[in-house]
Parts: C-alpha cells; structure tokens; sequence
C-alpha cells in the first residue's frame, strides 16, 4: 500500500534539521499529508506510536538512527500493528538503513513512501521486539560505551576506536545456545543475532542475512583462538564469512547458524544489545515473527529473499 497519511516522528537532537523540515514542507506541497512528532523523552515515541494508530495514519516514519527504528517497531508489534514503517536515516550508525539501502537525503528517503510496502520478519527476545540485530559480548560492550561526543566526530569508526582502548580490557563470555538442530556452548568474545546485517556502526555479523525469510542469522565468535585474529574478526568488513548451509558450522572465525528461535543461557549476566537497548539477563529467548511488519524499501535490495 503507498502511504496515503503519514507521520514523521522526530528525534528531538533533528527537531532544528533544515534539510529535513524542506524535505517534510516539499512532501506537503506534492499534496501528501505528513504530520510531525517530535520526541522529548523517553517514552515518547511510544505514545506518538498509539496516538498515530487511534488516529488512522496508515504510516510511521522513524525520523533517527538505529534505536529510533527500535522503538518505533517495538510499539508497533505491542500495539498489534495497523500501520507501515518507514525510515528516515538521522542517526550517528544507521545500521539497518545503510544495509537496507535506505538513502541518507530526507527528500530520497521520504521518496520511498511512494513505494508499495513488504512485509518483513521481527524479532522478539523476552518481550522486547527489534528490527536489526542484537549483539552480545565484547563488541556490545563497545558499543554500549562508545560516546555521543565520539561517534558525532567520527561516526560509524568511533566503535572501533573505543574497541582499541578497551583492548587490555577483553574478557570472554560463557553461554549455552540451542535452537532447532542447533546446539553451541562455550566461550565467546562476540555474538550477533541478525535479522539485518550489520550493527556496531557497521559491524557485518551476519553478511548473509535477510530480513524476509524467516529465519534470523546468528553469528558465535568463538574465544579460543589468537586474540588479534579475533578482534580483526570482529572489526572487518567481511567477518571471514562464506555462504552458510547449515546450523553450526564453524565458518571462517565465526560459528554460524539459521534458525526461526534459540535460547542462550549464561552463567553470569550478560547483556544482549538490542540495536542499542542494553538488556541484561542470565535467560534470552530469541523468536522469529516471520512478515510481521510492512516496511516502504528501495526495491531489489540485498536484503529481501
């Protein structure tokens, strides 16, 4: 369905973005009504989420980076859908967006509103929905603990400089993974559970993976092995990734599989970043919902089966 009535919901750090207000003001006077939220504090974008779907928009654009997107499918899929999804790329990182070829122009990404919708999968780990990847271990920690200050003058390379000074710092994590003809324990310095491809500022983990076969990706980096090839592992382009064709093969530094659910347990508290939200357990149930939510996408992207 091509949008029709649509609202953008703003980061509140681009509520004074010229290059979008012109883009939302050109969007208007091609005749198109496009309303828009500017979020303030935590919370917000889920109220202007159930204020949109009371309203009857038939879509929901995520005007930020990778955590906007989260937040605006979580309250989607609690809200039991209604409306397409929509991206406008804003953010430091914008993982899902560069992966999914979402231009980074406001008027080229606002463009694809005129685009039918597709249906792709969600994921849930216990309760929370998300639409990209979670990572786990050393690479979350990165993440997590890389600064705002830090990724505005370097974007996407700020992860891996802070990985360089945490360097000293590297410790593995333990877990136990089972899925369906899947079982993997051991310790680990990075996992990634990809419905995307990339997360981290531009961490490929899951190379392969696309957002409409429902199934996600997972992808264990093993700790024992040199901890520089490790780490190069973890920060290449590539990953030393090959085609995956089948559950728990070690291919290239990575254990990789595909699976539509899987249950990690670790002995310790561990947190599973979930694009950008922390979430701390010792228990993560992990599900596919397959073609859950209808998103406006440039067509044939890798990313689509």
């Amino acid at each position: 369905m091509v949008s029709a009535k649509a609202v953008l919901i703003l980061h509140g750090k681009q509520a004074t973005n010229e290059e979008v207000r012109q883009a939302v003001m050109a969007r208007r006077e091609q005749g198109h009504q496009l309303d828009v939220r500017v979020t303030w504090e935590g919370g917000d974008a889920e109220r202007y989420v159930e204020e949109a779907l009371k309203t009857g928009y038939d879509t929901i654009i995520a005007g930020g980076g990778d955590g906007s997107v989260r937040d605006i499918t979580d309250a989607l899929m609690k809200s039991g859908g209604g409306a397409n999804l929509a991206v406008l790329p804003l953010g430091t990182a914008n993982d899902f967006a560069t992966a999914a070829n979402i231009p980074v122009p406001p008027e080229e990404a606002l463009a694809l509103l005129d685009q039918p919708a597709t249906a792709i999968d969600v994921l849930e780990v216990n309760g929370h929905y998300f639409l990209n990847m979670a990572t786990g271990g050393f690479g979350t920690e990165v993440t997590t603990e890389t600064s705002e200050e830090l990724k505005s003058m370097l974007g996407g390379a700020a992860y891996l400089l802070t990985g360089l000074t945490r360097f000293t710092e590297i410790r593995a994590a333990q877990g136990h993974f089972q899925g369906q003809d899947f079982e993997w324990e051991g310790e680990f310095m990075a996992l990634g559970v990809g419905n995307g491809r990339q997360a981290g500022g531009g961490q490929k983990l899951c190379p392969d993976a696309v957002i409409n076969d429902g199934l996600m990706d997972v992808a264990i980096l093993p700790a024992q092995m040199d901890l520089m090839s490790g780490l190069r592992g973890l920060f290449s382009s590539n990953n030393g990734a090959t085609e995956n064709n089948g559950n728990g093969e070690q291919e290239g530094l990575f254990v990789r599989a595909r699976l539509d659910s899987m249950e990690i347990r670790t002995p310790e508290a561990m947190y599973l970043n979930l694009d950008g939200e922390p979430l701390e357990d010792t228990h993560f149930q992990i599900k596919v919902h397959a073609g859950a939510l209808w998103v406006h996408l440039p067509p044939d992207i890798p990313l689509l089966s």
